[in-house]
């Protein structure tokens, strides 16, 4: 089943190509942007920022947990000699951190991707007008990007833009 599938697929891969190609009468040409984007140095620096920042963060919520496992060691050397009233006001106070600690861990890790995007995006749109730029100066049509792994196969008249843009970044 998953041979005709992949046999059907291919076929009409190849037909939508066709089509495109009798259509346009352009070029057709692909590039793998992840191999692009980790080519590029400016990559190496925001993947060292985003490192640098996800320590702060680990940094801090190890904090937390030191101060909760302090204080819950504390509770639980003092716990036959307190008073009812101070053993609930002390399980409040652990379950407080707790919830502290759970609420720092969703924050930061949306913080983390929002930190992400915002190192990325700058190098992103960087290649993506490369590759905008050789497309056009090349006379191509069509670029597809073969590193979402969802293109079967490569029409014969595809072209790898990957060094011509590559050379337009300096690469």
């Amino acid at each position: 089943m998953k041979k005709i599938v992949l046999l059907l697929s291919m076929f009409l891969l190849t037909g939508v190509f066709s089509a495109i190609q009798a259509q346009s009468k352009g070029k057709i040409g692909h590039i793998d942007s992840g191999k692009l984007l980790s080519l590029m140095p400016d990559r190496e620096k925001a993947q060292n920022d985003l490192q640098a920042y996800s320590k702060q963060l680990e940094d801090q919520l190890t904090a937390m947990q030191t101060e909760l496992q302090k204080k819950y060691n504390d509770y639980l050397s003092k716990k036959d000699s307190l008073s009812d009233i101070l053993l609930q006001t002390r399980e409040k106070e652990l379950q407080d951190l707790q919830t502290r600690i759970q609420n720092f861990q969703v924050s930061a890790q949306q913080d983390l991707q929002k930190k992400e995007q915002e190192l990325l995006q700058p190098i992103i749109e960087k290649a993506r007008e490369a590759i905008r730029k050789v497309a056009k100066s090349k006379g191509y049509s069509y670029v597809l990007d073969s590193s979402s792994g969802a293109l079967l196969f490569w029409p014969e008249n595809s072209d790898d833009l990957l060094p011509l843009v590559k050379t337009e970044l300096g690469l």
